[in-house]
Parts: C-alpha cells; sequence; structure tokens
C-alpha cells in the first residue's frame, strides 16, 4: 500500500521539492515532481537546474525520450506516461489520479490557508481509505 507523509509549514514548496529530489537522487530514488501548472512545472524544472553549484540532480520533462533512463521527471499532467513509480512529490492542491501507483507519496504542504486547507483534506480523505500516514511539520523538531 503507498505510503503518504505530508510535510506542512512550508515556506518555498519548490525549493523544498528540489531538496527532496537531491536527497532521493542522492539514495539512488526515483521521482517524479508534480506541478500544479506547466508554469510551475517549467519553474521546477529551472529549479532543479540552479539548486546548488555543486549538485547535479538528473531531470527531464514527462514525455522526454530521456525520461525512462533519468532519475526526476518534472510534470504538471498527472496522466502523463510515467517511466516509474517509486516516489510522487505533489505540489498540488488535489488528489492526483493514480497515486496508488507510487510506493510513496509526499504531500508538500504550504504556508498559505488555502493550501494548507486542501491539504487537510486530503489528509482526511487519505485516512479514510486507511493509507499510512506521516506528518511533519517544518520548523519544529
Amino acid at each position: 500500500m503507498t505510503r503518504i507523509d505530508f510535510h506542512t509549514n512550508i515556506p518555498d514548496k519548490l525549493g523544498y521539492a528540489c531538496r527532496l529530489a537531491r536527497k532521493a537522487y542522492a539514495a539512488r530514488g526515483k521521482v517524479v515532481l508534480l506541478a500544479e501548472t506547466s508554469d510551475q512545472a517549467d519553474q521546477l524544472n529551472e529549479a532543479l537546474w540552479t539548486l546548488s553549484g555543486t549538485d547535479f540532480v538528473p531531470h527531464v520533462m514527462a514525455g522526454d525520450p530521456l525520461a525512462p533512463e533519468t532519475p526526476v521527471i518534472v510534470t504538471f499532467d498527472e496522466r502523463a506516461a510515467l517511466p516509474h513509480h517509486d516516489m510522487l512529490v505533489n505540489l498540488t492542491r488535489r488528489t492526483p489520479e493514480g497515486f496508488d501507483q507510487f510506493a510513496r507519496v509526499f504531500e508538500i504542504i504550504s504556508t498559505d490557508e488555502e493550501d494548507a486547507a486542501a491539504g487537510r483534506a486530503r489528509y482526511v480523505a487519505y485516512r479514510k481509505q486507511a493509507y499510512p500516514l506521516t506528518h511533519f511539520v517544518a520548523g519544529q523538531s
């Protein structure tokens, strides 16, 4: 069953997603970053290129011919053909279609009240379906 991790109180969702992707790549994981819009997907793509002067996170947009060989895929279309289903990082305010195909889902929730409300609704829906949930609140130890 898909494990779902909620990360809340995130001030910079794009930066946070990039750091998660870097961590997963370092551990030889494969990640799909699901953006809310095509503009946000483009911003994620750019952010991954500029994440650090010393780190490189190999990534492509969904549908790229190199996607099957690339550990990090960026998309805004959850219906896109995806070459792997290890981890999904959800930056949207909706429950992604096909999330249950992934071994693990990271729900990234910002400090914005509308985003937080949408995240709480997803948390309740996942809990009702008996998915294993964890919750990490940024800024708390």
